[in-house]
Protein backbone atom coordinates (compact mmCIF):
# COMPACT_ATOMS: atom_id res chain seq x y z
CA UNK A 1 0.00 0.00 0.00
CA UNK A 2 1.47 3.28 -0.80
CA UNK A 3 2.04 5.90 2.27
CA UNK A 4 -0.60 8.29 -0.19
CA UNK A 5 -3.20 5.75 0.43
CA UNK A 6 -2.22 5.47 3.97
CA UNK A 7 -2.74 8.88 4.80
CA UNK A 8 -5.72 9.43 3.30
CA UNK A 9 -7.45 6.19 4.85
CA UNK A 10 -6.19 7.26 8.28
CA UNK A 11 -7.17 11.14 7.42
CA UNK A 12 -10.88 9.76 6.94
CA UNK A 13 -10.65 7.60 9.95
CA UNK A 14 -10.29 11.03 12.37
CA UNK A 15 -12.60 12.83 10.33
CA UNK A 16 -15.54 10.01 11.45
CA UNK A 17 -14.56 9.60 14.78
CA UNK A 18 -14.97 13.73 15.01
CA UNK A 19 -17.94 13.47 13.69
CA UNK A 20 -19.10 10.86 15.57
CA UNK A 21 -18.26 12.70 18.63
CA UNK A 22 -19.81 16.07 18.10
CA UNK A 23 -23.33 14.39 17.30
CA UNK A 24 -23.08 12.65 20.51
CA UNK A 25 -22.05 15.79 22.55
CA UNK A 26 -25.14 17.54 20.37
CA UNK A 27 -27.73 14.85 21.71
CA UNK A 28 -26.62 15.09 25.34
CA UNK A 29 -27.01 18.59 25.17
CA UNK A 30 -30.63 18.49 23.68
CA UNK A 31 -31.54 15.55 26.39
CA UNK A 32 -30.30 18.10 29.13
CA UNK A 33 -32.61 21.03 27.95
CA UNK A 34 -35.35 18.87 26.75
CA UNK A 35 -35.09 17.94 30.62
CA UNK A 36 -34.80 21.03 32.46
CA UNK A 37 -37.99 22.57 30.50
CA UNK A 38 -37.93 24.79 27.56
CA UNK A 39 -36.22 28.62 27.26
CA UNK A 40 -38.32 31.00 27.75
CA UNK A 41 -38.92 33.02 24.43
CA UNK A 42 -38.99 36.78 24.39
CA UNK A 43 -42.18 37.12 24.73
CA UNK A 44 -43.09 35.59 27.47
CA UNK A 45 -39.65 37.83 29.10
CA UNK A 46 -42.15 40.73 28.18
CA UNK A 47 -45.51 39.01 29.65
CA UNK A 48 -46.05 40.75 32.65
CA UNK A 49 -47.04 38.17 35.65
CA UNK A 50 -50.50 37.03 36.09
CA UNK A 51 -52.79 37.39 39.07
CA UNK A 52 -51.34 35.91 42.11
CA UNK A 53 -48.00 34.95 40.11
CA UNK A 54 -45.30 36.97 41.65
CA UNK A 55 -42.39 37.78 39.67
CA UNK A 56 -38.93 36.31 40.06
CA UNK A 57 -37.20 39.61 40.77
CA UNK A 58 -38.81 43.29 41.87
CA UNK A 59 -36.40 45.84 41.56
CA UNK A 60 -36.93 48.89 43.50
CA UNK A 61 -37.24 52.26 41.59
CA UNK A 62 -34.38 54.20 42.05
CA UNK A 63 -34.67 57.33 44.40
CA UNK A 64 -32.44 60.41 44.38
CA UNK A 65 -30.75 61.20 47.31
CA UNK A 66 -30.09 64.67 48.45
CA UNK A 67 -26.83 65.64 50.12
CA UNK A 68 -26.85 68.82 52.43
CA UNK A 69 -24.34 71.49 51.32
CA UNK A 70 -22.15 72.24 54.12
CA UNK A 71 -22.81 75.14 55.86
CA UNK A 72 -20.37 77.88 57.76
CA UNK A 73 -21.66 78.28 61.19
CA UNK A 74 -19.77 81.31 61.73
CA UNK A 75 -21.64 84.19 60.13
CA UNK A 76 -19.33 87.08 58.58
CA UNK A 77 -20.79 90.38 57.39
CA UNK A 78 -20.02 91.85 54.31
CA UNK A 79 -16.45 93.59 55.56
CA UNK A 80 -15.20 90.07 57.16
CA UNK A 81 -16.12 90.99 60.57
CA UNK A 82 -17.59 88.18 62.84
CA UNK A 83 -21.09 88.67 63.84
CA UNK A 84 -23.11 86.71 66.42
CA UNK A 85 -26.39 87.02 67.93
CA UNK A 86 -24.75 86.83 71.71
CA UNK A 87 -21.61 87.51 73.17
CA UNK A 88 -21.40 83.89 74.02
CA UNK A 89 -21.44 83.03 70.42
CA UNK A 90 -19.09 85.93 69.47
CA UNK A 91 -16.53 84.10 71.89
CA UNK A 92 -17.49 81.06 70.30
CA UNK A 93 -16.72 82.06 66.84
CA UNK A 94 -13.33 83.43 67.96
CA UNK A 95 -12.09 80.13 68.79
CA UNK A 96 -9.13 78.73 70.47
CA UNK A 97 -5.86 81.47 70.73
CA UNK A 98 -2.81 80.96 68.98
CA UNK A 99 -0.26 83.12 69.71
CA UNK A 100 -0.51 86.18 71.59
CA UNK A 101 1.71 89.44 71.92
CA UNK A 102 2.70 92.39 72.61
CA UNK A 103 -1.11 94.91 73.60
CA UNK A 104 -3.19 91.68 73.08
CA UNK A 105 -1.20 89.60 75.82
CA UNK A 106 -1.27 92.63 77.90
CA UNK A 107 -5.30 92.86 77.48
CA UNK A 108 -6.00 89.77 77.73
CA UNK A 109 -4.10 89.11 81.33
CA UNK A 110 -6.03 92.35 82.61
CA UNK A 111 -8.85 90.50 81.50
CA UNK A 112 -7.88 87.22 82.95
CA UNK A 113 -6.82 88.65 86.47
CA UNK A 114 -9.16 91.32 87.09
CA UNK A 115 -12.01 89.29 85.53
CA UNK A 116 -11.75 85.83 85.33
CA UNK A 117 -14.56 83.51 86.48
CA UNK A 118 -16.91 86.25 85.40
CA UNK A 119 -19.65 86.78 83.24
CA UNK A 120 -18.57 87.96 79.33
CA UNK A 121 -20.03 91.16 80.03
CA UNK A 122 -17.82 91.47 83.23
CA UNK A 123 -14.61 90.93 81.32
CA UNK A 124 -15.69 92.47 78.25
CA UNK A 125 -16.43 95.67 80.56
CA UNK A 126 -13.23 95.24 82.32
CA UNK A 127 -11.51 95.03 78.71
CA UNK A 128 -13.16 98.62 77.86
CA UNK A 129 -11.59 100.32 80.94
CA UNK A 130 -8.37 99.45 79.66
CA UNK A 131 -9.17 100.51 76.09
CA UNK A 132 -10.45 103.57 76.92
CA UNK A 133 -7.63 104.96 79.58
CA UNK A 134 -5.36 104.36 76.51
CA UNK A 135 -7.32 106.22 74.43
CA UNK A 136 -8.13 109.07 76.96
CA UNK A 137 -4.82 111.54 77.41
CA UNK A 138 -5.10 110.69 80.89
CA UNK A 139 -3.15 107.12 81.53
CA UNK A 140 -0.19 105.44 79.15
CA UNK A 141 -1.04 105.64 75.54
CA UNK A 142 -0.59 101.61 74.81
CA UNK A 143 -2.63 98.84 76.46
CA UNK A 144 0.75 97.25 78.11
CA UNK A 145 1.29 100.92 79.07
CA UNK A 146 -1.93 101.11 80.84
CA UNK A 147 -2.28 98.11 82.57
CA UNK A 148 1.63 98.13 83.77
CA UNK A 149 1.56 101.77 85.34
CA UNK A 150 2.08 101.57 89.08
CA UNK A 151 -0.21 101.33 91.57
CA UNK A 152 -3.01 100.41 88.73
CA UNK A 153 -3.59 96.61 88.96
CA UNK A 154 -3.12 94.56 91.76
CA UNK A 155 -1.89 91.52 89.95
CA UNK A 156 1.01 93.48 88.21
CA UNK A 157 3.78 92.61 90.88
CA UNK A 158 7.53 93.91 90.65
CA UNK A 159 6.58 95.02 87.00
CA UNK A 160 5.77 92.00 85.37
CA UNK A 161 2.83 89.41 84.96
CA UNK A 162 2.19 85.92 86.86
CA UNK A 163 2.28 83.08 84.52
CA UNK A 164 -1.10 82.07 82.74
CA UNK A 165 -1.98 78.61 81.94
CA UNK A 166 -2.80 79.26 78.39
CA UNK A 167 -4.68 76.28 77.94
CA UNK A 168 -7.33 77.01 80.40
CA UNK A 169 -11.12 77.74 79.69
CA UNK A 170 -10.78 81.02 81.20
CA UNK A 171 -7.32 81.99 79.01
CA UNK A 172 -9.05 81.29 75.87
CA UNK A 173 -12.23 83.51 76.62
CA UNK A 174 -10.17 86.23 78.29
CA UNK A 175 -8.04 86.22 74.70
CA UNK A 176 -11.86 85.99 73.35
CA UNK A 177 -12.71 89.34 75.43
CA UNK A 178 -9.44 91.18 74.18
CA UNK A 179 -10.32 90.94 70.59
CA UNK A 180 -13.84 91.48 70.75
CA UNK A 181 -12.78 94.85 72.72
CA UNK A 182 -10.21 95.43 70.41
CA UNK A 183 -12.66 95.49 67.38
CA UNK A 184 -15.56 97.27 69.23
CA UNK A 185 -17.60 94.75 67.74
CA UNK A 186 -20.11 94.42 70.91
CA UNK A 187 -21.16 97.17 72.98
CA UNK A 188 -20.21 96.99 76.71
CA UNK A 189 -22.75 97.95 79.66
CA UNK A 190 -20.33 100.15 80.97
CA UNK A 191 -19.18 101.90 77.74
CA UNK A 192 -17.60 105.17 78.50
CA UNK A 193 -15.81 103.48 81.89
CA UNK A 194 -12.59 104.65 82.67
CA UNK A 195 -12.47 103.04 86.35
CA UNK A 196 -13.78 100.11 88.47
CA UNK A 197 -13.03 98.42 91.75
CA UNK A 198 -14.47 95.49 93.60
CA UNK A 199 -17.70 95.35 95.10
CA UNK A 200 -15.95 94.96 98.77
CA UNK A 201 -14.66 98.14 98.86
CA UNK A 202 -15.42 101.80 99.05
CA UNK A 203 -12.90 104.19 97.30
CA UNK A 204 -15.13 107.16 97.97
CA UNK A 205 -13.97 108.26 94.49
CA UNK A 206 -16.77 110.83 94.13
CA UNK A 207 -16.89 109.92 90.10
CA UNK A 208 -19.60 109.10 87.92
CA UNK A 209 -21.09 105.72 88.48
CA UNK A 210 -21.73 104.33 85.17
CA UNK A 211 -22.77 100.00 85.45
CA UNK A 212 -22.48 97.45 88.70
CA UNK A 213 -21.65 94.24 86.68
CA UNK A 214 -20.85 90.68 88.57
CA UNK A 215 -18.16 91.63 91.54
CA UNK A 216 -17.37 95.07 90.03
CA UNK A 217 -18.94 98.73 90.30
CA UNK A 218 -17.76 100.91 86.54
CA UNK A 219 -16.87 104.86 86.68
CA UNK A 220 -16.61 107.58 84.35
Amino acid sequence: MSFRLKAAIIAAFALSTAAAVTASDMSSASEAISSTGTLPTDSALNTAPSAGQKPAIIFAAPREVAQPLATDKTPYSADGSVQADSLAALVDAHGAPESVEGDMKCLAGAVYFESKGESLEGQLAVARVIINRAKSGRFADSLCGVVYQPSQFSFVRGGSMPAIPQASKSWREAVAIAQIAMADSWDSKAEGALFFHARRVSPGWGKAKLASIDNHIFYR
